[in-house]
């Protein structure tokens, strides 16, 4: 099993700088990728960044030039970090922390981050 905690959300004003982290722990030599997602009051959730293990990224076009996903690897422990500039209204959600299991193909959640810009 593989256990996410998320931090670092927080409130912020439009055009204003987060980061948010996620450290996972437990069996993380099943992990391979590792992204964040999020969800908006009254919508899907939905793609925001990913990296893999090789540091192969992908950003939701939203996102693009704005936010930069980064990832540290270590002996039984992997964190992935949410950088996020220039931030707008509309990407306030909760974001989650997500990572892929390469044996099962299941994927792991974490508990979610709030976070809220205000314009």
């Amino acid at each position: 099993q593989v256990q996410l905690v998320e931090s670092g959300g927080g409130l912020v004003q439009a055009g204003g700088s987060l980061r948010v982290s996620c450290a996972a722990s437990g069996s993380t030599f099943r992990i391979n990728a590792m992204g964040w997602y999020r969800q908006a009051p009254g919508k899907q959730r939905e793609l925001v960044a990913t990296i893999t293990g090789g540091s192969r990224t992908n950003y939701a076009d939203s996102v693009k030039g704005r936010f930069t996903i980064s990832r540290d690897n270590a002996k039984n422990t992997a964190t992935v970090y949410l950088q996020m500039n220039s931030l707008k209204p509309e990407d306030t959600a909760v974001y989650y922390c997500n990572a892929e299991d390469i044996f099962s193909r299941g994927a792991y959640w974490g508990q979610g981050t709030q976070v809220t810009v205000s314009s």
